[in-house]
Parts: structure tokens; sequence; C-alpha cells
């Protein structure tokens, strides 16, 4: 594995990529007149393709457009709400990863939370927090589940321990969001016109090849499921434009060493076992249709939805417009916040805060001033 990571970041093989990737979508754009325009799914992708100089590298032959595959970055105001409010009960320990304390809520953040001398904990992942829930006995430990496909499943592997050691005193509260439903939106929605997908990596080492190819049979849009790493993005984007010279629609694998077709099924029964599909609020989009996955009902008295009673009002507005960002409607140079009143220390939307925002990685890696 080392030596494919080697041979992936390679930067003699990334710089000859780069010109056929150059060559070919100057072919495309001498027969249609524009530039090929691509979506990645990925928020990891958003961050590589930044980091790496890929997107800057390509700006003037094809266009990549960052979607809405930051899980923080697509929960929806309420819900942050909701979650930072949970921290105001006596005896509770909310755990949560690391990009959520730095989100801002309509009144504070979790961070400001700690401060204020609510018992806050960043925990690297969900069993962590069950093992907290045994270690504080006399108090209430909720963890916040956010995340698609890639952490559903661990989400799980911390229920079922939960409920294996009978921990009374854990609960997650659910905001999950799925691949499938999203890009289905975003296609009928027809708000962007796009020629393919750079399909998620991490995503699809769970769902696995075959459960995109809806978008070929209903779509006739092509995807190439791509890695992180210089090499393996040139070359998803670079397979994306031979299809498109080819005339083909189909899925690729471009990132088989770990994607299968199938996908992970363990993972996938996991999911199945413990948690439903149900209806799921997008950030700047509203509510998706079993776009989401919660507990199931024979587990529900680890469902903190359940446990606590937490209402919030309507968020506040403000200028921020990272909803529109993460469907891919505009740059985040087009938001009047970016770089200005947001940036990476004074956030207003999340997704200037996430490791994997769109904003944050063109504040780091792709402002020109």
């Amino acid at each position: 594995m080392l030596e494919l990571l080697d041979e992936f970041s390679n930067s003699e093989l990334s710089r000859k990529l780069l010109v056929k990737v150059k060559e070919a979508a100057q072919e495309y754009i001498h027969i249609h007149g524009r530039k090929p325009v691509f979506m990645e799914v990925c928020g990891s992708h958003t961050m590589a393709l930044a980091e790496t100089g890929v997107k800057m590298a390509l700006k003037d032959h094809v266009q990549l457009i960052s979607g809405p595959g930051c899980p923080v970055c697509v929960t929806d105001q309420k819900s942050i709400d909701a979650m930072i409010k949970l921290a105001d009960g006596d005896n509770r320990i909310i755990c949560t990863f690391g990009d959520m304390v730095r989100v801002p809520g309509t009144e504070v953040s979790l961070m400001e939370a700690k401060t204020q001398g609510k018992d806050i904990r960043i925990v690297y992942s969900p069993p962590d927090a069950v093992r907290i829930a045994e270690e504080n006995p006399d108090k209430e430990v909720i963890f916040l589940g956010i995340g698609f496909e890639t952490t559903i499943p661990v989400l799980a592997v911390a229920l079922k321990a939960a409920i294996d050691r009978d921990v009374h005193n854990f609960s997650m509260w659910m905001t999950t969001k799925l691949v499938e439903p999203i890009l289905r939106t975003l296609l009928e929605s027809q708000e962007v016109s796009l020629d393919g997908f750079l399909l998620p990596g991490h995503v699809s080492i769970i769902l696995g090849k075959n459960q995109y190819q809806y978008l070929v049979d209903e779509y006739n849009i092509p995807g190439v499921i791509s890695g992180f790493e210089p090499v393996e993005l040139l070359g998803g984007i670079y397979k994306l434009i031979r299809q498109l010279l080819e005339g083909r629609v189909e899925i690729e694998n471009d990132h088989s060493s770990v994607v299968t077709d199938e996908g992970n099924k363990p993972a996938q029964l996991l999911m199945e076992t413990y948690f439903k599909t149900v209806d799921e609020a997008w950030r700047g989009i509203g509510i998706i249709a079993k776009s989401g996955m919660d507990i199931r009902e024979e587990y529900a008295r680890f469902n903190a939805k359940n446990r606590f009673n937490i209402e919030v009002g309507e968020p506040r507005k403000t200028k921020c417009r990272c909803g529109e960002i993460i469907r891919g409607l505009i740059s985040p140079e087009a938001c009047p916040l970016f770089g200005k009143a947001c940036t990476p220390i004074q956030p207003i939307g999340p997704c200037m805060v996430s490791a994997e925002g769109t904003c944050a990685a063109h504040y780091q890696y792709m402002r020109e001033d």
C-alpha cells in the first residue's frame, strides 16, 4: 500500500498526466466550445484538489465544481442549533468529531459552550463515547452522529457496543446523510449542468461501484471513482474526459485497490441492522426524502431525539451563502463574506469551518492575492 501511495503522489507522473488531461480537455473544448464540467462529490476530494494544486492547474481547461460532500457543511442550521442546545442540560457530556465544535450556531458554537463550562469532548471514534459513558455512569453521554456512508457503519458499531454492554446512559443524536438521494436531487433540479461526477473514494469503499449504476441508466451521466493523491485525481478527470470524447457513459472504478463492485457487505449489514432511512434536512436545500438514517425503533432508548426534549427556533439569517456553494451554484469568492467577515479564524458558515469545506479549501490554497 505504501508503494501505491508513493506512486500516486509521484510528481513526474503527475506532470505527465496533467499534460494529457489538458490535451484531452482542449480537444473537448475545440469540439464543444466550452470546458467540460465535473462535480467532485466528496469533501475530501475538494480539499485534495485544492491542496495538490490540481484545481488551479486545470482552471483554464476543466471546470471542477465542489458538491455537497462535506458532512458538517450540509447539516442544516436547525440541526446544528439542536445539537448545541443538548449541552444546556445538567449532567451531560457531549461527544463529537473535531469539526463540529467550531460550527457557529444561532447563539453560540459548541466551542463557546465549552468555554462556558459545558462538558464537550472531541473523540476520534464513536465507540470512544461509549467508553466515556461507562466511565461516567452518573452522566448522560450523547454522541453527535453526522456523516455519510463512510461514517454510518462506525456509528452502528458504537450503538452495537452500547447495546451489548448494556450502557444505559449513552445515546446518539443522528443527522446523517446518504449520497444517492442528494445526487438524484441535484440532477433532477437541473440547477447546474454537469458532464460527469468524480465519485467519492471513501464512501465507495462502503457502497461499491455498482451502487452508482443509476447515474448511467437513469440520468445518462458518467462517473469515475477516484482516490485522493495527485495521480489518482488527474487519472479520474482524464477518464471522465475520455468518456465524453468517445461517447461512452459508464461508471469506472479508478480506486480498485480499495473499492470493489459490491462494496463492504458487513458494513452495509451493520447499517441495515441498526438504522432505518428517514427524511433529512439539508442546508440550503431543505428536506430530501429518505436521504438520511436514524436509529431503528427497537433501539429507541439510544436515540437522543427521543430521550431529550429539544426545541429550537428559526435560525438567524446571515449573508452566508454556504447553501448555494454546496449545491455548486457559486464559488466561495461569490459570497460577500468570504475572506472578509468569514475566515478560518472567525467563520460564519460551516463551509469555512470544516476540513472538507469548500470555503476552507479555497481560502487556504486557491486565493490569487
